[in-house]
């Protein structure tokens, strides 16, 4: 495949491109679903293909194949380069990339187990074990579970001498539980809700979720929320736990500080950003305790790799510094625009996809608290978990949450569970009424598969690493003043 990316590539500058980049991804697939008792799905699927990227006359183009025949690799470059001067022709401007140095490297996740030597048969006992122990809980009407494993080779070239090998191996899942009765459904998701959680790693790493183990728990609450008081609505404190924090972490910081959507060069699905290029190093975005960076080299983190798909180096980049907004998520040519190196944040979910500004691991660096010591310290107040819904505007300022589950507290001691619980707030108010963040001891990684961005639509892996944090003054329930 080495080859083929390079003939990508010196087939485009034959063909009158001034850069150009080739990616041939290999990718294989595996999902498992289970409902009650039985095996419903099964998806085994690998695919393949190259994607080649260039400038023409200072305009991108962009063209793939899924055949790496070289006369299908020349003709696709051709196809990249007459795209390009056809960009050209209502362009406004060139196309500037900033500085990089090539490499030639080779990068690959960590794992102990590779989840694709493993036969079906263990790792769909795995999940019907999980199963059967939240069936046996009185009143649970639903019990399903889901395991994902990725494998992803691919190969990068470019023009400028760049040459890259990475292997990634992605493994997660989750169990969820259904209940209904009292005109109630609610629901119940371990370790969380959406995606479940997931790594870059191997089948370990499903083994250390222990969803047999949580299964009762995760039913028998799941069947409590029927019955459950509704979220008061109020004014108080409210703790987040990590899975419902990462969620906050990426809708209010990932996607505002990715330097596209502030240049107004993409806006689907996530819109622009408040977090505009006059405020870069003013705007107090949290209190002195917030301190949220991009890192994509935490080991196993979803977020994680060796080089973006522009050939940059992973890296970590502060994007908010005690408080004070301090970077952007970026790619070569839109940290260029600012006289920055490129923070290594531009990927792309396939072969057949260009290059866009993604997170990587977005995260909230931990405190000196504890989970423990926040609820000890609080008099009143709700400790809410996982995602059930959200909501946020275009410019990522206001937004609304929902979790599946919360508890009162009272006295600095957790109470009665609280069905449909719903906080509001604005980014930099919320943020910055943050007084509290648990430590390094309850910090971890959490991995999402369905971040979603661009036209036509990429969805893509990220990571956030939390610990739970408290907030004061915060909106909750319909309205957030009364009951």
């Amino acid at each position: 495949m080495k080859e083929v990316v390079n003939r990508a590539v010196q087939r485009a500058a034959t063909a009158g491109a001034t850069y150009a980049d080739a990616r041939v991804i290999i990718t294989r697939h595996q999902s498992i679903n289970t409902k009650n008792g039985t095996a419903e799905a099964l998806t085994d699927a690998t695919n393949q293909g190259i994607g080649i990227r260039l400038i023409a006359d200072g305009a991108w183009g962009f063209a793939s194949t899924s055949s790496t025949a070289p006369a299908d690799v020349d003709d696709t470059a051709d196809l990249a380069v007459r795209i390009a001067r056809a960009s050209a022709t209502l362009s406004t401007g060139h196309v500037e990339l900033g500085p990089q140095e090539p490499v030639q490297a080779e990068w690959s996740s960590q794992y102990e187990v590779d989840p694709f030597s493993l036969p079906l048969e263990k790792k769909l006992a795995f999940l019907l074990e999980a199963d059967k122990i939240m069936r046996e809980v009185p009143g649970l009407d639903v019990a399903t579970g889901e395991l994902n494993f990725v494998r992803e080779e691919k190969w990068f070239a470019s023009s400028e001498g760049a040459e890259i090998v990475q292997t990634r191996i992605q493994s997660g899942g989750s169990i969820e539980a259904l209940a209904q009765g009292n005109g109630e459904v609610q629901r119940r998701s371990y370790p969380s809700s959406l995606d479940g959680d997931n790594a870059n790693r191997g089948f370990e790493f499903v083994e250390r979720m222990n969803l047999p183990a949580n299964a009762r728990r995760t039913a028998e609450e799941a069947v409590a929320l029927l019955t459950a008081d509704p979220c008061p609505s109020k004014t108080t404190t409210l703790i987040l736990e990590g899975s419902q924090l990462a969620l906050q972490v990426h809708e209010s910081c990932g996607h505002p500080t990715e330097l596209d959507r502030v240049f107004g060069t993409e806006r689907s699905y996530a819109g622009t950003s408040f977090l505009t290029t006059d405020k870069l190093g003013d705007l107090r975005y949290g209190s002195d305790l917030v301190d949220l960076y991009a890192d994509a080299t935490i080991p196993g983190a979803m977020g994680s790799f060796g080089y973006d798909d522009e050939g940059v180096p992973a890296q970590r980049v502060d994007l908010v510094k005690q408080g004070i907004f301090s970077g952007y998520l970026s790619s070569r040519e839109t940290a260029a625009r600012l006289g920055l190196k490129s923070g290594g944040a531009m990927r792309a979910s396939g072969w057949n996809r260009l290059p866009i500004i993604r997170m990587t691991n977005i995260n909230l660096a931990p405190g000196r608290s504890s989970l423990e010591q926040m609820i000890r310290e609080t008099d009143d107040g709700i400790y809410a978990a996982t995602t059930k819904s959200w909501s946020i505007d275009d410019l990522r300022m206001n937004f609304q949450f929902a979790t599946e589950i919360a508890w009162e507290i009272k006295s600095g001691q957790l109470g009665r569970i609280f069905r449909n619980t719903t906080y509001q707030g604005i980014t930099p108010e919320f943020w910055g009424n943050c007084d509290a963040i648990a430590s390094q001891d309850e910090w971890r990684p959490w991995g999402l598969l369905s971040c979603g961005k661009g036209e036509p639509v990429q969805i893509m892996w990220v990571g956030h690493g939390v610990a739970p944090a408290r907030f004061r003054s915060v909106r909750i329930g319909v309205g957030g003043e009364s009951g």
